[in-house]
């Protein structure tokens, strides 16, 4: 059901954030959306490693911190970890760059993306 996962952090200044990755660490920009302007969201690449930064204020239990997991169907893998008594807090939604997401919490409270092509 699962196919791959990465980690998101949440950032108050995503330009900043973009630029220690990148320019500190060796980090390669990959995705941004919008794709114009100021980002929203971008993912970095190194190596085979990728790692999603986000703009906004620092929420839930992870301190910024989420995984976001990709799945076959968004919609049927939310009705599973339902049914197995997962906290859901957003329902499944498409979202302006094409993809279904939604999210979840672990066990812990630990937030969990689940986000479908």
């Amino acid at each position: 059901m699962f196919s791959e996962a990465f980690p998101i952090v949440t950032v108050p200044h995503l330009p900043e954030s973009v630029a220690f990755y990148r320019d500190l660490l060796g980090f390669r920009e990959t995705y941004r959306f919008p794709p114009a302007g100021e980002p929203e969201f971008v993912t970095l690449k190194l190596g085979t490693s990728e790692l999603g930064l986000g703009a906004g204020e620092v929420r839930g239990a992870a301190a910024g911190y989420a995984l976001c997991v990709y799945a076959d169907d968004c919609d049927r893998a939310v009705a599973a970890l339902r049914a197995a008594g997962t906290p859901i807090v957003e329902e499944p939604a498409d979202m302006p760059w094409g993809e279904r997401m939604a999210r979840v919490t672990d066990p812990a409270g630990n937030e969990l993306v689940i986000v479908a092509r």
